[in-house]
């Protein structure tokens, strides 16, 4: 935008001529397809406005020969009709033959009733008429065609002046939306923190026929937001909204908060939610952990990481191990700033050996009813971990028989009680990796031979 100055006198110029030829050549709305012509406007080429008017006004020429026949001959029955034999002809009845002009009619064919005649106007009209179209159709293509070369010529200077416009039109609406939706100018952090206080997801905001939920988020450089909570209590929306308001602060946008702090980042690697690639052979935990390996593998300490739910296509006891070897990888070696969800409760003791990393969770009210305790997700970030998981709730309020949560509540309370864990006998994945411990700086390369496929 800075060289505006420059490019406005050459560049609009040029561009005002193009348009120019072009609203002075085309009509208003020309058609999708050029075959059937009607492309060109009338009064650009003298020839072309004739065969428009032979091509669609033929029936009306006709009519205004056969006017003027009658008036010259005086043969009020005088008719000038069409067949496919001889094509267009003057038909005159017995009762005034003797009327017709020998000197200009040439006899054609005699009927028992009439002659049929032929003049020379009338058969240059009939070359006229039957091959206009087809004329016209050439020459509007011609005529296409050279304003298009000639459009072409100034490729250069329209894809500049386009490209200027383009970064005016998205400048603008940013700004547009900025004060439609009250979005605040972010502060660029040289130290590394993030602090974003009202925080809101831009697209969700819009959607919800409620007030959005709007949050505070604070952490330091290289510091972790380990979430924990329910589903659809907000974890995936609060790490989304992050996420593109650093996006829209490095395009130099304002962003939807009251307050914005925020990093310059080098890069942004999210995983969030399940996906496959089953053409390929790859399972979504196995497409989980070959993305996670990349992510361990090119983040540094000036990028923001996200992960959600990371090993929760596996079994219970690899994934918690990989989540947390994984989450300490992150805060040990690359310092990133790491924006972690997880179900898995056990990661939060983390804190306690991590200062960088900060629990929080989502929070949810809960009261008892006559037909039993009711949940309400708040969609407010809280301090600390979750307590409960409510993992039986967010069933019932999916739509589960009530015989089904009434079982696993029941199933709940025992396990609870008794203290145990529900041990599953399965092939642990981790078995492939060497039985010592892990060196951290090492993980990925672990990760990495953790999913291989099998040979064929």
């Amino acid at each position: 935008l800075a060289n505006c100055e420059e490019w406005n006198a050459d560049l609009v110029e040029k561009a005002r001529k193009v348009l120019s030829e072009i609203r002075s050549t085309l009509v208003d709305e020309p058609p999708v397809q050029l075959k059937n012509g009607g492309l060109i406007r009338k009064g650009v080429n003298a020839q072309l406005d004739e065969l428009i008017d032979l091509s669609t006004n033929s029936h009306e020429l006709i009519m205004q020969l056969e006017a003027r026949e009658k008036e010259l001959t005086g043969i009020t029955s005088l008719k000038v009709r069409f067949n496919n034999v001889f094509g267009y002809y003057i038909e005159i009845t017995n009762t005034h033959k003797d009327k017709v002009p020998t000197d200009r009619y040439d006899r054609k064919q005699t009927l028992a009733n009439a002659e049929r005649y032929l003049t020379k106007e009338l058969a240059e009209l009939e070359t006229k008429v039957l091959s206009a179209q087809s004329k016209r159709l050439e020459l509007e293509i011609a005529m296409f065609t050279a304003l298009v070369a000639s459009c072409l010529k100034e490729t250069r200077s329209l894809l500049g002046i386009a490209n200027s416009w383009a970064e005016i039109d998205v400048v603008t609406a940013l700004a547009c939306l900025a004060i439609e939706q009250n979005y605040v100018r972010p502060q660029l952090s040289l130290a590394g923190n993030l602090n974003l206080r009202a925080s809101r997801h831009p697209v969700i905001e819009q959607a919800l026929s409620l007030p959005f939920v709007a949050n505070d988020v604070h952490l330091a450089k290289g510091g972790t937001l380990l979430l924990t909570g329910p589903n659809m209590a907000g974890k995936s929306t609060l790490m989304r909204q992050i996420a593109v308001s650093a996006i829209l602060a490095q395009t130099g946008s304002f962003v939807p908060a009251k307050e914005a702090e925020l990093p310059v980042f080098d890069r942004l690697f999210t995983r969030i939610g399940a996906s496959d690639f089953l053409s390929e052979g790859l399972s979504t935990f196995m497409v989980e952990m070959k993305e996670t390996a990349e992510m361990l593998q090119m983040a540094t300490e000036n990028s923001l990481v996200i992960l959600d739910e990371v090993g929760r296509g596996t079994s219970t006891y690899d994934g918690m191990s990989l989540a947390q070897a994984i989450l300490e990888f992150l805060v040990e070696n690359k310092k990133s700033m790491t924006l972690f969800a997880t179900h898995y409760h056990e990661l939060t003791e983390l804190s306690t050996a991590y200062p960088q990393v900060v629990n929080g969770h989502m929070r949810i009210h809960e009261e008892m009813t006559s037909s039993g305790p009711e949940i309400r997700f708040l969609h407010q970030l809280a301090k600390g971990p979750a307590n409960k998981s409510y993992g039986i709730h967010v069933g019932k309020l999916a739509g589960l028989p009530s015989s089904v949560t009434k079982r696993a509540t029941s199933i709940l309370k025992k396990l609870e009680m008794s203290g145990r864990r529900v041990d599953v006998n399965q092939m642990s994945l981790l078995q492939i990796l060497d039985s010592s411990p892990i060196a951290e700086e090492n993980l990925f390369d672990a990760l990495e031979r953790k999913v291989e496929l099998p040979p064929l």
